[in-house]
């Protein structure tokens, strides 16, 4: 889906859940209302995916009416969160009742480079050549993550991907 359709979607979603909710955006969705050109194919919130929230339960019973694919993503349970995370949300705009904002565009990178698809190396370099993160600040939380990466079942590849990143932006 395209930005129109997506912001469309979050108007209708904005109109069902309660005043001054808000929802943290990421993976393709995020990027759709960032600019990039690539559609996305579903709309992922930060959230948890086992016991959601009573604004997530809303949302995600709303999005099977509307027939639309949701989910909860639990970031924090897949990638440790880099310091300054919370500060570094990108504030889309409200939609109803519905105030919409984009996780951390770091933690976003890593959990793509953690992941380390094709498509996710492109949203990457979408990240970086649209000044939303830098390649530098990015090699360092790559760095500083794969301390924990037995804590947080990070891909025992995570530097090569990184690597393969870096190749792709030369």
């Amino acid at each position: 889906m395209g930005k129109e359709r997506l912001e469309e979607i979050l108007r209708t979603l904005g109109e069902q859940v309660p005043p001054a909710s808000r929802l943290f955006l990421l993976g393709g969705s995020a990027l759709t209302l960032l600019g990039s050109p690539r559609p996305s194919l579903d709309i992922d919130f930060f959230g948890d995916d086992i016991q959601p929230s009573e604004l997530h339960r809303i949302i995600l019973d709303q999005a099977k009416s509307l027939k639309i694919q949701v989910e909860a993503v639990p970031l924090d349970k897949f990638i440790p969160l880099p310091n300054g995370s919370d500060e570094r949300s990108i504030y889309i705009g409200q939609f109803s009742n519905l105030e919409i904002y984009i996780v951390d565009p770091y933690s976003i990178a890593l959990s793509k480079v953690d992941r380390g698809l094709f498509t996710d190396f492109d949203d990457i370099v979408f990240l970086i050549k649209k000044g939303f993160i830098s390649l530098e600040n990015l090699e360092i939380i790559v760095k500083q993550s794969v301390s924990q990466a037995r804590k947080f079942d990070l891909h025992p590849d995570i530097l090569a991907h990184f690597e393969e990143l870096k190749s792709r932006l030369s």
